[in-house]
């Protein structure tokens, strides 16, 4: 099979010897959208960054979004925004990238870390309600390579103690749980438009969704330093903003989403075809839309197959080898999650972005089974 996919690509001129993780997709059309940007000589605070604002939560169905210049600072303006500070304490997954908790950290508030779900990889809900104490102020369930965390359970509990929910959807544009867009269940929600995102703006970049209309207010101003007005700062902000040049690259890619999430979407369902008898692959709950920001698989013979896929030009991730709870800036200790524990020996991400071609993924796909002998 490796041959023959070998043979097929030397027919259509193109280059198999390297397939990365994850590729941009920039066009025309982007470029013309940068261009109009720097030629009408307004840099921030634009046209651009309202339209990219309200088109982005019309997608998501949600009422209010705050453009921001990362993910991170989307969770950091989140924190701050709800008052979280020396005292409080949140409570969040340990397998995901660290900016899910340390902005709360960053405030002075504690990090309480919830083992996850074995099958999808999110924070889970029977796990969650021991965590509470009187000193919780959020939960903050990840939406983890893309596959919704079961919200349903975590949001009644959520309300039951009188805590907000904040949905880090940073991997998880034009995923859905029951039906519902990500980023429209929660009380807040945070994406990130980092390059390797579904969608992206060529950048840093970050949004912050609710439906809180006097929070919402009160974010475009911290974002700004504060403003009221151009030199009166009624609150204590920062500069977090949106370049006019960032939004106007998210808008276009917006308009590709839907199709991309689709193209993931076949390329994961290839993938489970040919590899399932060799690896455990991921799984959809039924509840589950998958946006598949990466495919993960789980091999007790992970680093030698990563070596072995490396030799083939085949790209490779491990989100995330060391769990939140284990980083030294941390400081957690006496953690004992040994669901995450077990999984970050196990899991490799292979390549999954849009311009993947069938080939590739059969190429990539026989390439595992032979690693794997």
């Amino acid at each position: 099979m490796v041959e023959r996919v070998i043979e097929n690509y030397l027919k259509k001129g193109v280059e198999i010897l390297q397939v990365n993780l994850s590729e941009m997709y920039i066009d025309d059309e982007i470029k013309k959208a940068v261009n109009t940007v720097l030629d009408s000589g307004q840099y921030v605070k634009g046209k651009n960054l309202t339209a990219f604002e309200t088109e982005f939560s019309a997608y998501c169905n949600s009422k209010y979004a705050i453009c921001v210049n990362s993910g991170t600072s989307a969770m950091l303006l989140t924190m701050m925004a709800l008052g979280v500070g020396r005292g409080d304490e949140v409570i969040v997954p340990s397998h995901t990238f660290i900016a899910t908790g340390s902005p709360a950290k960053f405030l002075g508030a504690t990090p309480v870390y919830v083992d996850i779900d074995p099958v999808n990889y999110n924070l889970d809900p029977a796990k969650l309600e021991e965590a509470i104490t009187p000193n919780t102020k959020a939960i903050i369930p990840v939406h983890l390579y893309g596959h919704p965390a079961d919200m349903d359970p975590i949001m009644n509990i959520a309300k039951e103690h009188g805590v907000y929910v904040v949905e880090d959807a940073c991997q998880a544009h034009g995923a859905e749980y029951k039906g519902k867009r990500t980023g429209s269940i929660g009380d807040f929600s945070v994406f990130s438009f980092f390059p390797s995102k579904n969608m992206t703006v060529a950048g840093d970049g970050g949004m912050v969704l609710t439906d809180n209309k006097e929070i919402a207010h009160k974010m475009s101003m911290l974002r700004d330093h504060g403003r009221t007005d151009k030199y009166l700062h009624e609150l204590l902000g920062l500069n977090l903003r949106m370049s006019e040049i960032s939004a106007a690259i998210g808008r276009q890619q917006l308009k590709h989403l839907p199709q991309w999430v689709e193209r993931r979407r076949q390329i994961a369902s290839m993938y489970n075809d040919l590899l399932e008898d060799a690896v455990t692959v991921p799984r959809e709950a039924d509840w589950a839309k998958h946006a598949y920001y990466v495919y993960t698989l789980q091999t007790p013979n992970r680093d030698s197959l990563r070596e072995y896929l490396h030799t083939k030009g085949i790209s490779t991730g491990i989100y995330y080898p060391v769990p939140v709870h284990r980083q030294p800036c941390m400081e957690a200790h006496d953690v004992d999650l040994p669901v995450t524990d077990a999984c970050v020996k196990k899991i490799l991400s292979i390549p999954m972005h849009p311009k993947l071609m069938d080939e590739q993924v059969h190429y990539i796909a026989d390439n595992i089974k032979r690693g794997l002998k």
